[in-house]
């Protein structure tokens, strides 16, 4: 599936520190994988030499849990190798990687003759988030100084319980998370039509995003017309398509990992739907704005 980015004009407390804003041209241009590239000021400030004990577990601004509140070890819990970044992975979406740092090159020797899978958790302002998704690598490239570039499949999420240490790396044990099932009196097929009602809600809305930003970013109408006949849903089930949603959700990390908490498929899409209202009723007042004041024609040259 295509991935069509949704900039948010949100408030700046949705974006991490340091980050610009989500309409800012350079958050429109910048190349997803320079964003993961480890190199430069950010990777230092994530990954620091011997410090990743310096990354503090924590449950991320969307829940009322603390580490200590987490359930106890079951059977079902598993260790997994975790990978802290600064954006946040959804179930089905795809992650490039460039691995540059000695600790994360071990681990990727490690996982390469394992089952090629770890755990990616936002990190910000050095705290790693209580919920994750697991990163499966679907091919591998080793480039020169023993470096990899990675493409990552998005697959099943997890809460970490404990974490088991530090050094080289983060590894922590997990249990995995599920959506919970429709609340007693929605279940069967008046549950399962909510939810691909508010899908379909969901979808309409992005499109009208696609068309209007399409619009003020001086696309053709053809562009337009496009998005508005596009399936973006391609037959996904209501939970993976928020989950793609939430992936659109370009420059807006601590409000996809929101999403990326819940464990209601419902709530999930209603969060989405609001928000792309929200950028719906702020892109069509820039619309409106850029109608009433067009950009004056260019003057004549001087003769």
């Amino acid at each position: 599936m295509a991935m069509a980015q949704i900039l948010l004009p949100s408030c700046p407390s949705s974006s991490p520190r340091g980050a610009p804003h989500p309409l800012h041209s350079s958050a429109v241009s910048a190349a997803p994988t320079a964003a993961l590239s480890f190199s430069g000021r950010r990777r230092r400030s994530l990954c620091r030499k011997g410090s990743p004990v310096g990354l503090v577990l924590r449950c991320s601004l969307s829940s009322s849990e603390s580490p200590s509140s987490y359930p106890p070890a079951a059977a079902d819990v598993v260790e997994l190798p975790l990978f802290p970044l600064p954006l946040v992975l959804f179930p089905g979406a795809i992650l490039p990687l460039q691995i540059f740092e000695f600790r994360y090159r071990m681990m990727m020797h490690t996982l390469l003759e394992t089952d090629l899978r770890f755990g990616v958790v936002f990190s910000d302002a050095g705290s790693v988030a209580g919920v994750g998704c697991v990163g499966e690598v679907v091919k591998h490239e080793r480039l020169v100084d023993d470096r990899f570039f990675l493409i990552c499949k998005g697959q099943e999420r997890f809460r970490i319980t404990r974490l088991v240490r530090t050094k080289p790396y983060l590894v922590a044990e997990v249990a995995w998370l599920e959506d919970r099932p429709p609340p007693p009196g929605t279940a069967g097929a008046e549950g399962e039509e909510d939810l691909e009602a508010l899908a379909s809600e969901v979808e309409r809305n992005m499109k009208d995003v696609i068309r209007i930003s399409n619009r003020l970013n001086g696309k053709a109408d053809k562009d337009g017309a496009a998005a508005a006949a596009a399936d973006l849903r391609r037959g996904l089930f209501p939970t993976p398509f928020s989950f793609f949603v939430g992936s659109t959700f370009e420059g807006a990390p601590r409000e996809q990992q929101t999403l990326l908490e819940l464990e209601d498929t419902g709530a999930r899409l209603r969060r989405e739907r609001d928000t792309l209202r929200n950028t719906l009723n702020y892109l069509t007042a820039a619309s409106a704005v850029k109608d009433a004041f067009p950009s004056s024609p260019s003057s004549p040259p001087a003769t």
